[in-house]
């Protein structure tokens, strides 16, 4: 039970990122993943929101998308989506946003519309949906996403959902209610925005990862932490549940 794959140690270290108590709007895939073992190990009464209008679902196994009737069934309410977000996102009423991304750059600006150039992209991606919402109004952002040079980016091909825009200063503004993104945890480690500047800088290692590895999979000169930390590994708790949650899906 000792080895885990780099995918489950991002979970859990983005699953240990949730406190006990706050309400989180989900998103699907790893943002999902990561909530639903927070709320079955160490944050029993993590309240979990998905933007089809469930409040409060707990699911035995994954959701296969904001949809997935699971969500319905074991939901505190359900409510319509324009209530989701115009009574509890836009006045501020949700604590974390967790979201995941295709590209991110330095300011931690997320894309998830195309690769390339708009007009002619390389890629379409699967599109903002209600993310642009979710990182201007909640509280504080975080993001999950695997870290490679075509993810982490100098500077993102499309904004999709800003995130400190182009330094300090800007969110303010633009007039964004929230924090914005104050913790990206990837494959390779986690990383924070500096409070001066708001460039994201690398604060934890994950076990068995140099910084050196992480400098290689970003696409700008990455900025490390004096008093940079290793993440500790999984636990054998961590990754039954984990294993246990997939396995059900």
């Amino acid at each position: 039970m000792s080895e885990y794959s780099a995918d489950e140690m991002m979970t859990v270290a983005a699953a240990r990122a949730l406190r006990d108590g706050i309400r989180c709007f989900v998103g699907i895939g790893l943002p999902s993943t990561a909530a639903n073992l927070a709320r079955l190990t160490h944050a029993p009464e993590l309240v979990l929101i998905y933007e089809s209008g469930t409040l409060g679902s707990k699911p035995d196994r994954l959701p296969a998308s904001i949809g997935d009737g699971i969500l319905g069934e074991t939901a505190d309410a359900v409510i319509s989506v324009p209530e989701v977000f115009n009574y509890w996102l836009q006045p501020g009423r949700i604590d974390v946003g967790f979201l995941g991304a295709a590209q991110l750059d330095r300011f931690a600006n997320i894309n998830t519309t195309v690769v390339g150039d708009y007009h002619q992209p390389k890629v379409r991606l699967p599109g903002a949906g209600g993310a642009p919402e979710i990182a201007a109004s909640c509280r504080e952002v975080f993001v999950v996403v695997r870290q490679n040079s075509r993810s982490f980016v100098e500077r993102v091909d499309f904004v999709t959902s800003v995130g400190h825009g182009s330094g300090a200063g800007d969110r303010e503004r633009l007039g964004l209610r929230g924090a914005g993104p104050t913790t990206v945890i990837t494959d390779l480690g986690v990383l924070r925005p500096d409070a001066e500047t708001r460039e994201l800088t690398l604060t934890q290692v994950h076990p068995g990862i140099s910084v050196q590895q992480v400098r290689a999979a970003t696409g700008w000169e990455l900025r490390v932490s004096p008093e940079l930390s290793e993440t500790p590994a999984p636990t054998v708790a961590e990754l039954t549940m984990l294993r246990d949650l997939k396995g059900r899906s």
